[in-house]
């Protein structure tokens, strides 16, 4: 089983392995891999960074199409968009996503074509011959109904006050957080926060955790986070473990195609 088609990030044997660190960057090249990863960049709607080569600014987009018959991908308007001009003086940039943990990134070194969809802005693109994949994690992540929000609160000596949310996912090893607004800037990748509070079925869970990336999607004002927790004791992990098992056990009685 491959693990860069849809549906199929997360395949491990067991929940609860260790996780030790991030697994070694893959190099996409068959052209099946690359269109599946960037469509869900595109269902998802997970934010683009743009950079250019030699400058520091970075630029948000999204991916509006995936045209594999065309062999181009259509990307959303730059915010901000004056990084168009860029585009005009057809500089090469680089595209860079994460999806679930997952780091998407590659290159375009050809001139895009800055054209119109539905009536907006957008640039056409062709499709990268190579897409850099790394997964971040090797534990199974598992996605929360949003009919079950689980509300969460962070706070630590590092904060001027307790952030509160909801929380999106979790796995073994860590759990992806969606906070209102835009806090990106009072969070810090490779921070440790000592309190971070997840109101769990079966009780409040407080445990350390430390800050692995954040981003700010402006078209919906919220930040996501990705926490990994931090030097659990035994009780902790085994609460975290009993609340991931419930997860699969409920999406398995629910979902007769697979796990997930």
């Amino acid at each position: 089983m491959s693990l860069y088609l849809p549906g199929e990030f997360w395949t491990v044997s067991n929940p609860f392995i260790e996780d030790d660190g991030p697994q070694p960057p893959v190099v996409l090249k068959a052209p099946v891999e690359i269109v599946a990863n960037l469509r869900q960049l595109q269902q998802n709607h997970d934010p683009l960074v743009i950079t250019f080569h030699e400058r520091s600014q970075r630029f948000q987009s999204y991916l509006i199409e995936v045209e594999r018959d065309k062999n181009r991908l259509t990307l959303d308007e730059m915010i901000p968009n004056d990084g168009e001009r860029f585009l005009q003086n057809g500089e090469p940039f680089r595209i860079e996503a994460f999806h679930e943990g997952v780091r998407v990134a590659w290159e375009c070194l050809q001139p895009v074509q800055i054209a119109e969809y539905q009536g907006a802005r957008c640039y056409f693109s062709p499709m990268p011959e190579e897409v850099h994949y790394h997964q971040r994690r090797n534990a199974y992540r598992v996605p929360l109904k949003q009919i079950e929000p689980v509300k969460i609160e962070l706070a630590g000596a590092k904060l001027r006050s307790p952030i509160t949310g909801q929380l999106l996912d979790i796995s073994a090893t860590g759990c992806k957080v969606r906070l209102p607004g835009n806090i990106a800037s009072s969070l810090h990748s490779g921070q440790v926060y000592e309190s971070f509070t997840a109101q769990l079925p079966f009780g409040a869970l407080t445990i350390a955790v430390e800050l692995r990336h954040v981003q700010y999607e402006e078209t919906l004002d919220t930040t996501f986070a990705g926490v990994r927790f931090h030097r659990l004791n035994g009780l902790e992990q085994r609460q975290v473990e009993r609340f991931v098992y419930q997860l699969q056990r409920d999406a398995r009685r629910f979902d007769s195609d697979g796990l997930f």
